[in-house]
């Protein structure tokens, strides 16, 4: 049994990753504080540490229903496998840190795997996939508040734009409060905007530059500064277009792309040239990679990040 006040690194001898795992429901049944612990001991990093360039790993997928990767639709489904995956990605060199739900985040907090690492922690994930309330998208996870007393560096949300939908309207509104929140604590508020629409009773983000361009308008300017705003956008064609758009400091996501990995690098590759790009927040791609080789999918994608 493992102390309850201590994390639980994969460093500690003769311990495998089951009896670890099992540890942690050990933790939240026995010692739930210890969470908090483990946060306010954290060796924490700040953004512009090196220089300047992030490459963050993204997993608050399953939050919102979305467990799917490729041809595969529970993949994310099974937390131990998942958990292994970040343990992995985390712990390779060039990694910088973490996008998580609080749940995930928490596991790797006990686990260890977050030791001066930069984390960001996922807001707004009621816009279940697939529901009819998909674009009012509610802030069910991280607060403000929640990831200031964290000691995380900022906060995430996604912000779809539907033209078409009603809950667009309270979307923008609880992002523009959660951006005027974070930085009233000097936290980052990272912001991923989609210009979307229903086609056939699903949600589509439309890819085009003009819609990008368009979202990341709208978007910017949420709240009462963009001080501490920064985007988390898709990478599109004529994505030179699209970065002229913003002197915002900009994250690229991966998402779950349908090209080859040779076109997906290709295309990071390209954009992570571009002015107001600082880095990538990739998950799924680099999580779940074809041949299933985290490491070396991680790995690829830090190259181009630096």
């Amino acid at each position: 049994m493992f102390e309850s006040t201590t994390l639980l690194p994969k460093e500690v001898s003769g311990v495998s990753n089951a009896e670890r795992y099992r540890a942690l429901t050990d933790i939240r049944v026995q010692d739930p504080g210890a969470i908090r612990r483990a946060a306010d001991a954290r060796t924490r990093r700040g953004l512009a540490a090196g220089d300047g360039r992030l490459m963050i790993i993204a997993c608050d997928h399953p939050a919102r229903g979305a467990n799917g990767v490729g041809n595969r639709p529970l993949a994310m489904g099974n937390r131990i496998q998942l958990l292994e995956r970040l343990e992995t990605a985390l712990s390779r060199p060039g990694v910088d840190g973490l996008l998580a739900s609080p749940d995930i985040l928490e596991d790797l907090l006990l686990l260890g795997a977050l030791e001066g690492k930069v984390v960001f922690g996922s807001m707004n994930r009621g816009g279940l996939q697939g529901a009819a309330f998909e674009l009012d998208d509610r802030f069910t996870g991280y607060d403000a508040r929640g990831i200031a007393d964290m000691g995380l560096n900022g906060g995430k949300t996604l912000t779809r734009i539907a033209l078409d939908d009603p809950g667009t309207a309270r979307t923008m509104e609880s992002t523009a409060h959660a951006v005027n929140e974070l930085a009233d604590r000097g936290l980052v508020a990272m912001v991923e905007p989609f210009w979307s629409s229903r086609a056939d009773g699903k949600v589509r983000n439309d890819l085009s530059a003009d819609a990008v361009i368009k979202s990341v308008g709208v978007c910017s300017a949420l709240g009462r500064t963009s001080a501490y705003t920064w985007m988390k956008l898709p990478v599109v064609p004529e994505m030179d277009r699209v970065m002229e758009s913003t002197v915002l400091p900009t994250l690229l996501l991966g998402g779950d792309p349908d090209t080859s990995p040779e076109e997906t690098y290709a295309s990071w590759r390209a954009a992570l040239a571009l002015p107001s790009v600082r880095g990538l927040v990739v998950g799924r791609t680099l999580l779940y990679p074809a041949d299933d080789d985290v490491a070396a999918a991680v790995d690829t994608a830090a190259s181009m990040v630096r």
